[in-house]
């Protein structure tokens, strides 16, 4: 009997952004788990092609992966496409069209399609879009395809019937995930993986205006994270995780008990594991939970600071203060951990706001609390209208984003203009102010005190009575020289190639498109 192929494709980024680095050594999670979900299914494999981690072996095409050769290895039935991140999804369209060609079935999901772009999708080579998430979803509708079950019984999904949209009963949010199977990362071929990613809990409740996650978390068991940790430990030799959780630390109790779990086998094999996290600023005063954390192995923690100016975090509907946010920062840096500072410049106010600021103030309060918070490294990124966020209908209803037939999707990274920013700014202006951000934090000097780092090394380390104190203070000095000098090379290689593209052309054209739309009322 045939066994019949499910490959999942997460599709190449559009040009090089400061995510080309990272994701080289990792990969989604999402995919993963739809992916070890339907090879439980009986006559059934999969596998994931991840275009942005290839390794060595993986066939290369002008852009991402040459699908033609994959195809010719073995011939996939159902192709799935991975719309978690919204500048992927011209690549994805181009992919699933010429999929289609060959005869596949073509299925994706991902928050791109949460709340918008159904139509879009089925006009774009897209068979079935689904709706929610996709673990028992896939599971159903191979079924359905097989002609088991009937297709409108299908939980979460939509698809073209007698010409128009068809939309199923949704699915609710899945709850148990302790009776899914662990995710397969052997599912993901070719693909070099030295920073595993794993979780917890689904969902935020913290209501974010620019974020898509919403929701009542949901959590696994303490139990299930750290037997995942673990299997991939002593079948993989993993040592670096990141926790996907939006924000690490929600269900606290189980939060610490996991922590707890995970030191007690860190001392148990003798090896140190490297975690990190994505967390509130407000954990800082649960000085339990950190300890635990620190004592779990967990090295590094990113931040939504989002912006040191009040009014813009109150548009946020961020529950925090700039000054609060200075001292919350120091306990962080008091337990010793990295800390990545996560910053969104030029965010718009809300309509009731009389607030404007000039982009050399906003330059400069951004440079001053970066340099008082001492952050290790930083990201600072233009706002993203993603589709189904109340930021772009805000925006929309005031005829602000640019069309996407100027601005398209593969835009949507944080790196562009993506809409008419608040008078005094200019679009110009918000995109050079990152920079500017960034390029005092992010400097070529970094690469003279990487060497001087290395050339202090043996003073520094054996002038202390305690060799692993000096070890860690002499190795995170040196790593934060070669991140910094590592990320104005990363600036470099992007400001380069902006100023071989067309974008400031799309740019004037879409400006232009918004006047007639404003004129038009």
């Amino acid at each position: 009997m045939k066994r019949h192929l499910l490959r999942i494709v997460v599709p190449a980024y559009p040009t090089f952004n400061i995510y080309s680095r990272i994701a080289c050594k990792t990969t989604a999670l999402g995919p993963v788990c739809v992916a070890t979900a339907a090879r439980e299914i009986g006559g059934w494999d999969a596998e994931v092609i991840d275009e942005n981690n290839l390794g060595r072996y993986g066939p290369r095409g002008a852009v991402g992966a040459d699908h033609q050769v994959l195809q010719a290895q073995r011939s996939a039935d159902i192709v799935g496409f991975y719309g978690g991140l919204t500048s992927t999804i011209p690549r994805l369209y181009e992919l699933a069209r010429w999929y289609r060609r060959q005869g596949a079935t073509t299925v994706a999901g991902g928050q791109h399609f949460a709340g918008e772009n159904v139509d879009e999708a089925l006009a774009n080579g897209i068979d079935y879009v689904v709706l929610g998430e996709g673990e028992e979803t896939i599971r159903e509708l191979i079924d359905a395809l097989q002609g088991r079950t009937d297709l409108g019984a299908v939980k979460g999904i939509a698809y073209l019937r007698d010409g128009t949209v068809f939309r199923t009963a949704p699915r609710e949010p899945l709850a148990d995930f302790d009776r899914f199977a662990m995710p397969d990362f052997s599912l993901v071929r070719y693909a070099r993986i030295r920073i595993y990613p794993v979780e917890r809990v689904r969902g935020c409740g913290m209501n974010c205006e620019f974020c898509t996650v919403k929701g009542v978390p949901r959590g696994a068991s303490a139990d299930r994270l750290f037997e995942n940790m673990r299997h991939l430990v002593e079948t993989r030799d993993a040592r670096h995780f990141f926790i996907v959780d939006d924000l690490f630390g929600q269900q606290r109790a189980e939060a610490i008990r996991f922590c707890r779990m995970l030191a007690d086998y860190q001392q148990r094999i003798g090896r140190r594991l490297v975690a990190t996290v994505q967390i509130r600023l407000d954990k800082a005063r649960d000085r339990e939970l950190l300890t635990a954390m620190r004592e779990a192995g967990v090295a590094h923690v990113a931040i939504g600071f989002e912006s040191p100016i009040d009014e813009e975090l109150k548009a946020m509907n961020k529950q925090v203060r700039a000054e609060e946010m200075l001292s919350l920062v120091k306990v962080y840096r008091q337990f010793g951990f990295w800390v990545h500072g996560m910053f969104i410049f030029g965010y718009p106010a809300l309509p009731d706001q009389a607030f404007t600021m000039p982009v050399a103030e906003r330059v400069r309060r951004f440079r001053r609390f970066i340099r008082k918070a001492r952050l290790d490294t930083v990201q600072v990124l233009l706002p993203v209208p993603l589709p189904g966020t109340r930021l772009r209908q805000r925006l929309e209803r005031q005829c602000r984003v640019y069309g996407s037939d100027d601005v398209g999707w593969e835009y949507y990274d944080g790196n562009f203009p993506l809409f008419e920013p608040d008078a005094p700014l200019t679009a110009q202006q918000m995109q050079r102010g990152t920079k500017w951000i960034m390029g005092r934090f992010y400097r070529f000097q970094y690469v003279f005190l990487v060497g001087a780092s290395i050339l202090t090394f043996p003073a520094l380390v054996f002038s202390l009575h305690n060799l692993r104190a000096g070890w860690s203070r002499w190795y995170l000095r040196w790593a934060r020289c070669v991140i910094r000098f590592g990320g104005w090379l990363t600036m470099r290689k992007w400001t380069s190639d902006f100023r071989k593209s067309d974008f400031l052309a799309r740019l004037q054209k879409a400006r232009g498109h918004l006047n007639v739309c404003r004129d038009m009322g």
